[in-house]
């Protein structure tokens, strides 16, 4: 049976306090590196860019309350998030799709100290399958379900066009993955039980031109009424 990672919220931890347990984790690690053995709420909060009283609440759901005075201890806290975040285990991430940004991913050093390992790598190209990245072999995806198999794969990586995500998620669930990180440009349909999360470059990048117009037309306005004073 495939191993896959805990569901906090099942636990009764929110789902927002969920999305922001990695940033925490995070910024706590950055202070464990530097040594620091304590941290107060307030400067834990300023490093998440989140406020004390939503990070205390947060921290809260863990049973962490720290203590008055002196804060919460780093290396306790690393412990007590990494655990809920299931990165307390090795996890075994098969990415399907090994074009540019698939071959970031895989060369991505990070994952190891975080509780991840790619374990494999799948494309449909004849020209990359067979190819070394990353010191993996890339497999051809008609190999998907032996891969899964074989190499216990917990978690689905789909880095592919978008017109061939569906039939990549569908094949990673009918084989028994039931957690989904998927890079491709277009909603996924997936049964109840199954965890997608999304990851649209071009949405975020039009978020932040919505916000950067903003402030432009402020700076107009402002502009605007200066110099309607002025005269």
């Amino acid at each position: 049976m495939i191993s896959r990672p805990p569901r906090p919220r099942e636990r009764g931890i929110p789902e927002a306090t969920v999305a922001r347990l990695p940033v925490y984790l995070r910024a706590l690690q950055a202070l464990q590196e530097r040594g620091t053995a304590t941290v107060s709420s307030e400067a834990l909060a300023g490093a998440a860019g989140v406020n004390s009283a939503k990070l205390r609440k947060d921290l809260s759901h863990l049973g962490s309350y720290g203590t008055r005075g002196v804060g919460y201890e780093v290396e306790y806290l690393v412990y007590q998030i990494s655990r809920e975040l299931g990165l307390t285990q090795d996890w075994s991430v098969a990415i399907v799709g090994i074009g540019n940004l698939g071959r970031a991913l895989a060369n991505y050093g990070g994952f190891g100290t975080r509780g991840f390992r790619i374990a494999a790598l799948l494309d449909a190209d004849p020209d990359v399958v067979g190819r070394t990245v990353a010191s993996l072999s890339v497999r051809h995806i008609d190999n998907l379900e032996e891969v899964v198999r074989d190499k216990g794969v917990s978690i689905g990586v789909i880095a592919t066009p978008a017109g061939s995500a569906q039939g990549v998620a569908s094949r990673f669930v009918e084989a028994g993955v039931t957690s989904v990180l998927n890079f491709a440009p277009v909603v996924l349909n997936v049964p109840d039980g199954v965890d997608v999360r999304k990851v649209d470059l071009s949405i975020e990048l039009q978020i932040l031109a919505f916000h950067a117009q903003r402030r432009a037309d402020g700076d107009g306005r402002d502009a605007e009424r200066a110099g309607l004073e002025v005269t």
